[in-house]
Formats: structure tokens, sequence, C-alpha cells
């Protein structure tokens, strides 16, 4: 009968302990701070500030130009996010002539990340737009040419960060229009955003729009005087 007993206190002594355990688990997974999605909204003019920090980072105090350093921006905040990508960007902008955006987005591609450009096929050739620059880096650029201007601004940065409003990508519209942007993480606003680009994309590959209409497919021009872009 001791051994037996013996053999059920040791049992139950192991039963407690594994429930204990478990318990503690689910308490410190209780208490542990839960990380909510990043959800931020910066509103535009920005105030007109040094942003070479953010594309030299490890190099403090290497700019001399007259404008202020070390301020936190609109632009500076949204230049931070686009340029925290690390593996893709998504890109789909009505109009893009801001260099500090450009020079940010082909930064990213000289660090290997995949990057995909839609844009809208009037504003390909407006002086002063950014994508010849984008396309001479080497980055693949779609022009939607339906009908109907595609005047979506959004980006996608690595499938989990969305990137949206009414901020078009110009020097225009970042310092002198009041214009908004809307930055977040949630998933069930970032889905429809991929499932547009995608689609959009797609119905705008330039072997597939070529191959419909039964033509060679051309390289458009990179850029012309045709207006000047300030929207």
């Amino acid at each position: 009968m001791s051994v037996m007993w013996t053999v059920k206190v040791v049992g139950l002594g192991v039963v407690g302990f594994t429930v204990s355990v478990e318990l503690l688990g689910w308490l410190l997974r209780r208490l542990r701070p839960v990380r909510q999605p990043l959800k931020e909204v910066i509103f535009f003019p920005s105030e007109v500030a040094c942003v070479e920090h953010i594309f030299t980072p490890g190099k403090a105090n290497s700019c001399f130009c007259p404008l202020r350093h070390g301020v936190d921006t609109s632009f500076s905040r949204l230049l931070r996010h686009l340029m925290s990508a690390s593996s893709s960007l998504d890109l789909c902008i009505f109009a893009f002539s801001n260099m500090d955006l450009s020079r940010a987005v082909v930064a990213l591609h000289s660090r290997g990340l995949t990057i995909r450009v839609l844009t809208d096929k009037d504003y390909v050739a407006v002086s002063g737009s950014q994508i010849g620059v984008l396309r001479k880096a080497g980055i693949c650029v779609h022009c939607v040419s339906c009908t109907m201007y595609m005047h979506h601004k959004f980006a996608v940065v690595d499938g989990r960060l969305l990137i949206t409003g009414s901020l078009n990508w110009t020097l225009t519209a970042v310092q002198k229009n009041n214009e908004n942007v809307i930055v977040t993480e949630e998933p069930d606003l970032l889905r429809p955003f991929i499932k547009e680009f995608q689609r959009l994309w797609e119905e705008n590959d330039p072997a597939r729009c070529h191959q419909s209409n039964g033509v060679q497919p051309t390289t458009p021009p990179a850029s012309s005087g045709l207006a000047t872009m300030s929207l």
C-alpha cells in the first residue's frame, strides 16, 4: 500500500506542477503588454527641415546645409516610415515629383528590396516627374492607362504597413498644401489596399496590354516639358 500511495502522491505532484506551470504561463501572457498595431495620422504642410540624417543615420552632423537640423517634422516622419521597409515596397501614386521621396525609393531599391510602382500614364511625362529617375535606377513601373485618372496615393511597406491619404508626392503638397496621411498596420485596412494594388498591377502589365492590342511594347518617354507638376 505504501508503494501505491507513494506513486499516487508523486502523480498528483506532477499534475499539480504541470497545472501550476501552465497557470503561471497564462498569467505572464495576460500581464505582458500586447503590442498594438501602429495607427498614426500625419498632417501637412510640413515644416521645412534637413532630412539628411534619415538617409545617413550613421553619420551624425554630416550635413552643413542652412536648413534646421534634428527637427521632427511631418515629412521626416513620413520618410522614416517609408525607409523602415526591409523587403518590399508597393507604391501607387498619382503625382510624384518630390526628390527626397524619390531618393528614398531609389535607396530602398539599392538595398535589394523589391519595388513596384504604379502611376497615372498622363503624369509620367510631366516636367519634374521622378518616374523617369525610378526607371533609370531599374525600378519596375507600370502606368495605368485607362480613360480615368489613377488618383490613388498609397504605399504598402513589407506587406505590413499602409501609408495613405490625400498627399501627392510633390514638393508643393508636402510644403504648401493642407494634406493628410494615415499610417497603419491594421490588417483589415491593409488587405484591401494590397488587393487593389495587385489588381491594377496585373491589369496594367505592359506585356499583357500590348498582347491584347496586338502591338509590340515600346518604352515610354522618361520626361518631357509638357507641363509642370505642382500638385
